[in-house]
């Protein structure tokens, strides 16, 4: 089996705020001193002689190659992004960085917030404007209803509140 992947659809450019920030502080936080010190214990085993059964060394190398990919994907990924901050000029409409309450079938109520491929892990409520909810969601009204194809089945939702405020909580 070679090491050749399909090419991936890179995510959408859009971030919020706090999400770029996290994105940077990430970054920063490899480049300057993840990377050091584990540049500092890769000389050190090296210099203990034989590299060829020097767990501490190959160990060390493989993490600096996975440290180097890492900043590699978010030098590359932070250059192009569009940080959202204002709400946009319809509120009545889910865009990007919305809160949005949705009701399903059984009238259970639930909220999510829609943000970047790169930002959805910050909260369990975030979801992601390239998931299947997310692009459903996207360009709808209160009281529309949205079909959503899931694993276990379609589920059918309806809008019940769109808001570009902070959530409570």
């Amino acid at each position: 089996m070679g090491r050749w992947r399909a090419p991936q659809q890179p995510g959408s450019k859009y971030i919020t705020r706090p999400g770029a920030e996290r994105l940077r502080a990430e970054l920063d936080e490899l480049w300057r001193v993840e990377r050091p010190a584990v540049t500092q214990a890769v000389s050190e085993a090296a210099a203990q002689g034989d590299r060829s059964e020097n767990a501490e060394y190959t160990y060390g190398k493989k993490r600096l190659r996975e440290i180097d990919r890492r900043v590699r994907f978010l030098r590359k990924r932070l250059d192009g992004m569009v940080i959202v901050e204002q709400p946009p000029t319809d509120p009545g409409r889910v865009f990007f960085g919305a809160w949005v309450e949705l009701e399903d079938e059984a009238g259970t109520a639930r909220e999510h917030r829609i943000v970047g491929p790169d930002e959805f892990d910050m909260d369990a409520r975030y979801v992601s404007m390239d998931a299947p909810l997310g692009r459903a969601l996207l360009g709808k009204r209160l009281d529309d209803e949205v079909k959503v194809a899931l694993p276990g089945g379609e589920q059918r939702l309806v809008i019940t509140a769109v808001r570009y405020a902070p959530a409570a909580g």
